[in-house]
């Protein structure tokens, strides 16, 4: 049943779902709350991003159907409400592991869990140094090789896909941090690693809410088309939906980010770049509320080799050729083996493409 547990600053919603205990050994949380209960607290914007979000809570709710846990999450709806409610929801002592959700809250974690000794918290997306803290980051910078390396190829064969012959793609993140400047790495290192000639239009939507301005990033991605971008690929959460509007409204490409998000336009984005944070959730859930096992004090990454990142094409109604199909597959192979080491900032995109020359 679901019901409203207040904060200092507002009223967020959080819910909890009871449900019957999986058998299993779990740790034991603070002031003898439940072993199989869990908190989750979403990033701004929250539910309905069809992206990060919603990937993140689908994969609470899988462990609540398939582990029989139970779980409680918040949508907070700005930055400053994010220690207060991990102080909320650690002072209860109801639940194994807080799932904290984002880049943004390694400032109140670092904050509060030394506050909680015996809560245990996991962080994906960042990293909090701590005896009771478990981080879970990806290698955003692989997958987004993946989908470079398909813009870099659609552009190289541009009469097959129906785009300009002009070798221009653009990308629009959130914000510019070190996170999300991954993706744009990653993204023209994989564009150039098979197009040479090719040109990346970048832009943030930045302001107060970046990553749930979709009027913005619409108007940024109009403006990119207009410059010949016809192949455009986000990295902004919710605001990502603008640059699909956009998509449709001007008849471009556009790649998603995080969840498959192909089945959103299918006529218009042509591949995602999967981030399994889904999975980390599950992974987390399971191993701090059933195998009591969860890696506080450490650091796990996921990435191609671990299916944490990759990508896909399915759902879209936009046909990839088997030939280029084939040369993506090859490529994510060397990314799992380690021949590919994909760089993580802009200026090392050039060293990298140096390196491995064709």
């Amino acid at each position: 049943m679901k019901k409203l547990i207040a904060t200092v600053l507002a009223v967020l919603l959080l819910c909890s779902m009871a449900t019957a205990c999986a058998p299993g050994a779990a740790t034991t949380p603070a002031n003898g709350g439940s072993a199989k209960k869990a908190a989750c607290i979403l990033g701004v914007g929250g539910l309905g991003d069809q992206s990060y979000n919603d990937l993140v809570y689908s994969g609470m709710k899988k462990a609540e159907s398939e582990l029989g846990i139970s779980f409680d999450y918040a949508e907070p709806k700005q930055i400053s409400e994010f220690e207060l409610i991990m102080r909320d929801m650690a002072s209860s002592g109801q639940y194994s592991v807080i799932v904290c959700v984002g880049f943004d809250q390694v400032d109140p974690l670092t904050k509060v869990a030394p506050e909680f000794p015996d809560q245990k918290f996991a962080l994906i997306d960042g990293v909090v140094e701590g005896a009771n803290i478990a981080n879970y980051t990806c290698m955003e910078e692989e997958g987004s090789f993946l989908v470079g390396a398909l813009a870099g190829l659609m552009k190289k064969n541009a009469a097959a896909y129906s785009v300009a012959d002009n070798n221009t793609i653009g990308f629009i993140a959130a914000m510019e941090i070190p996170l999300l400047v991954k993706f744009n790495a990653g993204y023209q290192a994989g564009a150039k690693f098979v197009n040479p000639d090719i040109n990346v239009l970048t832009d943030y939507v930045g302001g107060n809410n970046p990553f749930s301005d979709t009027t913005t990033a619409k108007e940024i991605a109009l403006t990119q088309n207009s410059k010949g971008a016809d192949i455009i690929y986000h990295a902004a959460g919710g605001s990502g939906l603008g640059v699909f509007q956009a998509a449709a409204e001007q008849n471009f490409k556009a790649i998603g980010v995080n969840s498959n998000q192909n089945v959103l336009d299918p006529d218009h984005i042509v591949a995602s770049m999967l981030k399994r944070v889904d999975t980390a959730a599950f992974e987390i859930v399971k191993a701090a509320c059933v195998d009591g096992n969860l890696a506080v004090g450490s650091t796990i990454v996921l990435g191609v080799k671990d299916d944490g990142v990759g990508y896909t094409l399915e759902g879209s109604n936009i046909k990839v050729s088997d030939e280029d199909v084939a040369i993506i597959e090859g490529l994510r192979a060397k990314i799992a083996d380690g021949t590919l080491v994909i760089p993580t900032t802009l200026e090392e995109v050039d060293s990298f493409l140096a390196a491995n020359a064709q």
